[in-house]
């Protein structure tokens, strides 16, 4: 009975905490209960999601990458560049944050895959790498339409309307970034769950050597996982970069906490025990409730922190509880 008991905390918690949550919220928040409050609330999480979604990638192969948030304040600064500065259209700046992601991603396989300095350390230094750049390239100021150059000149570019679309367009009733989000969910569940890659993937963050004497090439699957972080982390920029209008040098600092808190709670959800991408998802929605929530509520923003963190010690504890049990039940077995 105890044993169930715990099952069904494990599997379904998370969701009935988001359940409560919501039901809570809008009983006592009439704006709450909104059409366009939700869609509101659910937009402004799809960055989170989406830097979450890169950090979960990591973790499959049994990495972290640190440099998520350094990464989108980078395609936030390199968005505004190239539009603003560089003259150019909003197709060359997604073009060239993407590119820009996938190099950062690249960077950091190198620095994991072939230096094999530890991911924590690694991905760490990039992090502080990526920031110092951004700043050089900008000169450490924040990028706007109309603002003064070094030389004195005008800036000639501005953001246009197509890449701002990426923030502010709506296709029915929906914003386009919480589209993008449910997409990008949708196709990363699919690969991992129902594909060669996928599975690849989880063996590789199970046990590498073991993956390796399958055939697997352990390298390259590691490699792929931290390049497509490195370009999540770049298109969760493109929607911050298309929110502020403007590239503000202090975009992305926050979002590398709210992204690995995401990816560890999407671990815990439905009792799965490995990174997914629905739960990464729940995560991110279940994290922008309990925010909106007590915004609405008046409540102080430091309470915002303390509730992110109260879910996330949740989700370590449920994490390796679950872990350790599956040990114990797996050792079992073997010795009978």
């Amino acid at each position: 009975m105890r044993d169930r008991l715990f099952a069904v905390v494990v599997r379904w918690g998370f969701v009935a905490v988001t359940v409560l949550l919501v039901v809570y919220f809008a009983a006592t928040e009439p704006n709450f209960r909104d059409a366009d409050s939700i869609f509101s609330m659910l937009k402004y999480a799809a960055p989170t999601g989406i830097a979450g979604l890169g950090v979960m990638m990591a973790m499959t192969i049994g990495g972290i990458d640190l440099s998520v948030g350094a990464a989108a304040g980078f395609a936030v600064s390199m968005a505004a560049w190239t539009m603003v500065v560089g003259n150019q259209v909003g197709g060359v700046a997604v073009g060239v944050v993407l590119l820009g992601g996938a190099l950062i991603g690249a960077l950091n396989a190198l620095l994991v895959v072939v230096a094999r300095i530890p991911d924590l350390l690694a991905t760490l230094t990039t992090m502080f790498v990526i920031m110092g750049l951004k700043l050089i390239i900008v000169d450490g100021r924040s990028i706007s339409s109309r603002m003064t150059l070094d030389d004195g000149t005008t800036a000639p570019g501005r953001f246009t309307e197509g890449f701002l679309w990426l923030d502010r367009g709506e296709i029915g009733p929906v914003p386009v970034p919480l589209i993008l989000f449910v997409l990008l969910t949708i196709i990363l569940w699919f690969v991992l769950e129902h594909t060669r890659y996928g599975r690849a993937l989880y063996a590789v963050g199970a046990n590498p050597d073991a993956a390796r004497l399958v055939g697997i090439r352990v390298q390259l699957y590691r490699t792929l996982a931290y390049v497509s972080c490195g370009v999540l982390a770049s298109v969760a920029g493109l929607l911050l970069a298309a929110r502020i209008g403007q590239g503000d040098v202090s975009a992305g600092n926050s979002l590398l906490l709210d992204a690995v808190a995401v990816a560890l709670v999407g671990v815990s959800v439905l009792g799965i025990g490995r990174p997914n991408a629905w739960g990464t998802a729940l995560g991110a929605v279940l994290i922008a409730v309990m925010v909106s929530g007590f915004t609405m509520k008046g409540l102080p923003y430091y309470t915002q922190d303390f509730g992110k963190g109260m879910v996330l010690l949740v989700a370590l504890l449920l994490s390796f509880t679950l872990s350790r049990r599956r040990t114990v039940v797996t050792a079992g077995s073997l010795k009978a």
